[in-house]
């Protein structure tokens, strides 16, 4: 303690300058500093000893009086804790219960619109189908003898022998439509003279039918899409129906094209999912009308009689109806509602094809069931926690005696032996890490024990001879880096130099094409072959895998597509030799997915094969409808001997044909969405009409903007064609 020190106690004490004892510790400290007793000077060892001793015994004396008046209210509160712990428990498993089956059965609920989407989907395909080649026969006759279809004429009606045979005319395209839909129960044409021709072809409908006088009738007449009816008593004796119609765009005629899915049907490939416990499905329309439900059946009703479901939006129960009307407006939710005395679940989202909602209903109590249950075990289980707590507790008390005593003991030996060891090496390993931290790396550091303090030493030791060694190591990767990325460099301008520079002037079209690799080199290509006058073949590929061995391996296609297609007039012909050409050089087991058309720009065709590849996207110039360009045909590398489907279709001014790599579509954004195949198609539409090159452009801008700061995954290749005007 020095003068400064005395002073500041003195003023402490006094403030007045007369008090006796500031005047003794101002003017006389010495004096003061002789009456003190001297502390002999301890080691670090000593003090680290009593330092120990006295925390562990003050900290067991502490411990030994709060467990002695505690342990006494030990098993009360345990016993305590334990029911309020089950209590809790069974609380956040019912709750986590409730909010797991709410998102799943959203889910299933969404799920399940979708595929019910599909498959309402597929059954519309069926009769556009039927429509379109209804209406391209229009103008043919054909003999009027059928023998797999039936044909019907409502009482009274007297159909010309023309119409009779342009609808026989039909019947190979309605029986291959119901072939390729076997859900579909009857697929038929009513005309508006009375003619009705069905198939399969049955006996059973009765003398008085007539298709004018139906309901799908009627409902796709007064509509230019396709119209789904709500359930009826079916003619044909099939019982509940939902019919699909739609009107032949020929305002001279009134045809009538429909398929039949019963509701059996609907039931056993939607609603007849299983949901779990006393869960089910249900349809309803846009009107509020159940569509289909468990239970629904026609009861005795016949054909010719009238058949309502019951409409959800007039439902007595406010909760039913509520759910309802958020179902009429394509709504996707999860509702808790009150159904017959219950607590229910109702998980809801729109089908698409139709208009119509789905619902999955699931009550609580199948939900929470087994929390319930644990609950039960959990009270079992805490009963006999209590006995066991209360024979745990004497036992406790005298272990704790027993265990304090051991504690003071051990306490003492061991501050002991610990101070000791620790402090004759530390003042060594502070110069150590003193040296190594001013980055001498030659500095070793010798403790001489060979306890935890050495083993330290050595990895300091280690520590300096590793820095030593990745210092020299960082400077040898360093250069190799450089190196590399130079060799990148120069392999990228080589695969560069194998894409061409542009795309062919073709009289008539509009070419351009742009690759970009996710890395210094990608696995993806493009190529516009010269085949003959006129004629040219437009190539697309994507190498499976990236970087260096996805571009050699790209090298090696690019080659042989080339030397395969140049002097072959069929796609399928040109891109199977080019395949048994890659099967015989590639000794690794990559493979390429390809796309090649010929463009015969004289005949204005395009004939196309598709190697596993992304179907292009084709838009006609007239109408702005879309078509994926699909073909059967694998990947070229996987297997030897392959077939190739080949199509044609014809070319008119102004259609537009996108070829692109998955890079494209599989774009990722901050939120591991995709840029996907809907949004390319929209992107497409509003940038019809500009130039090839311009397209390209817009794409690439547009997927920029999707995927934001995400880094490119996969290379990114596209490749277009338009055909331009008369005036361009």
């Amino acid at each position: 303690m020095g003068n400064c020190d005395l002073h500041l106690i003195a003023d402490a004490c006094c403030m007045d300058l007369q008090c006796p004892v500031k005047r003794a510790l101002i003017f006389h400290p010495d004096d003061f500093m002789m009456m003190t007793l001297p502390i002999p000077p301890m080691a670090v060892r000593t003090k680290i000893l009593l330092a120990f001793l006295t925390i562990s015994v003050i900290s067991l004396i502490i411990a030994g009086g709060i467990a002695s008046s505690a342990i006494t209210e030990l098993g009360g509160t345990a016993i305590e804790q334990s029911e309020k712990l089950g209590r809790q428990a069974v609380e956040e498993s019912s709750a986590a219960l409730i909010e797991d089956a709410e998102e799943y059965l959203l889910k299933m609920a969404v799920d399940q619109a979708e595929y019910t989407s599909l498959y309402f989907e597929d059954t519309e395909k069926a009769i556009r189908t039927v429509a379109i080649y209804a209406e391209e026969i229009q103008s043919d006759t054909i003999p009027i003898p059928s023998v797999r279809s039936k044909e019907v004429i409502a009482p009274g009606a007297h159909p010309d022998t023309e119409e009779r045979s342009e609808l026989a005319g039909l019947e190979r395209i309605m029986i291959s439509a119901r072939t390729a839909h076997p859900d579909i129960t009857w697929i038929y044409i009513g005309t508006g003279s009375g003619i009705f021709r069905l198939y399969p072809a049955t006996d059973d409908l009765p003398p008085e039918f007539d298709p004018r006088n139906r309901n799908w009738y009627q409902s796709a007449l007064r509509q230019e899409e396709i119209v789904w009816s709500r359930p009826y008593v079916d003619a044909g004796g099939s019982g509940l129906t939902v019919t699909c119609s739609y009107r032949i765009p020929d305002p001279a005629r009134e045809w009538i094209i429909g398929a039949d899915v019963t509701i059996e049907t609907i039931n056993q490939m939607i609603l007849d999912t299983s949901f779990g416990g006393d869960g089910y499905g249900m349809l309803i329309g846009s009107d509020g009308h159940v569509i289909t439900r468990p239970g629904l059946t026609a009861d005795d009703r016949l054909w010719d009689e009238a058949f309502t479901t019951e409409n959800l939006l007039l439902a007595p129960n406010r909760e039913i109806k509520a759910v309802a009307q958020k179902m009429v407006r394509g709504e996707t939710g999860i509702s808790r509602i009150s159904l017959d005395r219950n607590d229910v679940f109702v998980a809801y989202a729109p089908v698409k094809t139709t208009g119509w909602s789905i619902a999955i209903v699931m009550p609580v109590e199948t939900v929470i069931e087994p929390a319930v249950l644990t609950g039960e075990k959990l009270s079992r289980q805490t009963a006999e926690t209590a006995d066991q707590i209360d024979q745990q507790i004497t036992r406790s008390m005298h272990l704790f005696i027993i265990t304090m005593v051991v504690l003071i003991a051990a306490a003492v030996l061991g501050s002991a032996l610990f101070s000791q060891a620790i402090t004759r090496p530390l003042k060594r390993l502070s110069e150590g890490a003193d040296a190594i931290g001013r980055g001498d790396l030659a500095y070793r550091v010798e403790t001489g024990t060979d306890d935890e303090f050495g083993e330290l030493a050595g990895n300091f030791n280690t520590m300096a001879e590793d820095l030593s060694a990745m210092m020299t190591d960082l400077e040898r990767t360093t250069a190799e880096r450089e190196r590399l990325s130079r060799e990148l460099e120069i392999a990228r301008s080589i695969q560069e130099s194998f894409l061409p520079d542009r795309a062919p002037i073709i009289k008539g079209f509009d070419l351009a094409a742009k690759s970009i690799p996710a890395l210094f080199v990608g696995g993806d290509f493009y190529d516009f072959i010269p085949i003959g006058e006129g004629r040219f073949g437009l190539v697309i590929a994507d190498v499976s895998g990236k970087g260096v061995s996805a571009a050699l391996f790209m090298a090696l296609s690019r080659t042989l597509v080339r030397a395969s297609t140049a002097d072959e007039p069929s796609p399928a012909v040109a891109i199977t030799q080019a395949n048994r050409l890659i099967c015989e050089d590639s000794k690794t087991s990559m493979f390429v997915t390809l796309f090649y058309a010929i463009l015969d720009a004289n005949e204005k065709t395009l004939t196309y094969v598709n190697a596993g590849h992304n179907p292009p996207v084709f838009l006609r110039g007239d109408d702005h409808s879309i078509t994926l360009l699909k073909a059967e045909g694998i990947a070229l590398g996987v297997i030897e001997d392959i077939e190739l489907e080949t199509v044609e279709i014809p070319l008119y001014e102004n259609d537009l044909l996108v070829l692109y790599t998955d890079g494209v579509t599989e774009a990722e954004n901050k939120d591991q969405e995709l840029y996907g195949e809907e949004r390319l198609e929209a992107v497409l539409k509003g940038i019809q009409d500009e130039t090839a090159a311009g397209i390209i452009a817009s794409i690439i801008e547009d997927i920029s903007a999707f995927a934001g700061d995400n880094p490119q995954s996969d290379d990114i290749t596209l490749l277009v064609m338009k055909t331009l005007g008369k005036e361009e």
